[in-house]
């Protein structure tokens, strides 16, 4: 691997492209979590690989190297949101309150989840992979996100009560199809 991560290092396009292959996958599922579609998940890959390569020379060998490329890769992708407007909420409802989403029909897919959560507005969907998905504290989304640690809060508060609405709105339209 060290070899690899050299040879891209010089701009070696054969490199390169097998590091593609080695990791792409692996990476456009951390890309999906974020992405409202594929094509927008597919986006993101090409732009977070372009990182990658262009930063490369400044991975010094330490550290999980795969880790690197994901923090690249999540760094990358937050950066097309970055412009993405956070209301703050004057009266912050949501901040305390937990919403609990349950799943008892067994019928409902990973699939489906994920096309659900691809579906939340944009603020919504990033914080609630962040800190769900991914394990963030509301201070480091705060500080990735460029908002404050209440507006985290009341973001994921936020979605899951959207979830839950339409986890239990879904089960009984699914059932119908």
């Amino acid at each position: 691997m060290e070899q690899l991560i050299n040879d891209c290092k010089q701009n070696d396009l054969k490199a390169q492209e097998q590091l593609y292959r080695l990791y792409a996958s692996k990476l456009f599922a951390v890309c999906l979590k974020y992405a409202r579609n594929r094509a927008e998940a597919e986006d993101h890959l090409q732009d977070g690989f372009l990182t990658i390569f262009n930063k490369i020379g400044q991975y010094n060998n330490t550290g999980s190297f795969e880790g690197w490329m994901r923090r690249i890769m999540v760094n990358t992708v937050l950066q097309q949101y970055r412009n993405v407007s956070f209301v703050e909420l004057s009266v912050d409802k949501y901040a305390d309150t937990e919403v609990e989403v349950e799943i008892e029909d067994d019928s409902v897919s990973m699939e489906y989840l994920m096309g659900l959560i691809q579906a939340l507005p944009d603020r919504y969907r990033l914080v609630f992979t962040l800190y769900v998905i991914d394990g963030y504290s509301h201070n480091e989304i705060a500080e990735m996100l460029s908002i404050s640690t209440g507006t985290s809060k009341s973001n994921l508060a936020r979605a899951r009560m959207i979830l839950k609405e339409k986890i239990e709105n879904g089960s009984s339209k699914r059932a119908s199809i």
